[in-house]
């Protein structure tokens, strides 16, 4: 477990370097999402892609509000990513989440599997909104381009893992 909580820490350390601000709706859609497929009693890696994404957009929010109130200080935002990722990681396994031997693949549990996956993809996501936006004299091409393209990659894992663990 030790092994894993490592590569997640050194996925966190990369993260702030790659992703840019994402918008409060991009939070809330992530938000919901989460909350409905636990409802629904979906597999947790699908679970844990929507956590992976909340997690790097509620960071990346915080650090903006940090940025725009003006209260900066060295490490700002490792020590945003890093702090998210305790809360959300440390919750979840002392609540007994993470860690069941029998919810793994590969070793790794479904749901640390799934905030991995999900946390690349939703910072994936919006670095390429960024790139687009910018190859566009800084316009989106399309109405809620910055929304849609964060949560993308997240729908469509998330129909991939379903549709191979129903």
């Amino acid at each position: 477990m030790k092994k894993y909580i490592l590569i997640v820490c050194a996925l966190i350390f990369a993260l702030p370097l790659i992703t840019q601000a994402v918008c409060p709706v991009c939070t809330i859609a992530v938000c919901g999402a989460v909350g409905l497929s636990r409802w629904l009693k979906i597999d947790d890696s699908i679970t844990g892609l929507w956590i992976g994404g909340l997690t790097v957009s509620i960071a990346v929010w915080t650090i903006s509000w940090l940025k725009r109130k003006k209260w900066r200080f060295p490490g700002m935002p490792i020590i945003t990513f890093i702090a998210y990722y305790l809360i959300v990681i440390l919750t979840l396994y002392f609540a007994k989440f993470l860690g069941q031997t029998a919810n793994c693949f590969l070793g790794l549990d479904k749901l640390l599997w799934g905030i991995i996956l999900g946390s690349i993809l939703f910072a994936a996501g919006a670095v390429f909104y960024n790139y687009l936006k910018k190859k566009n004299d800084d316009k989106a091409y399309f109405p809620f381009q910055k929304v849609v393209m964060p949560i993308l990659p997240l729908l469509i894992l998330s129909l991939v893992l379903y549709l191979l663990t129903k």
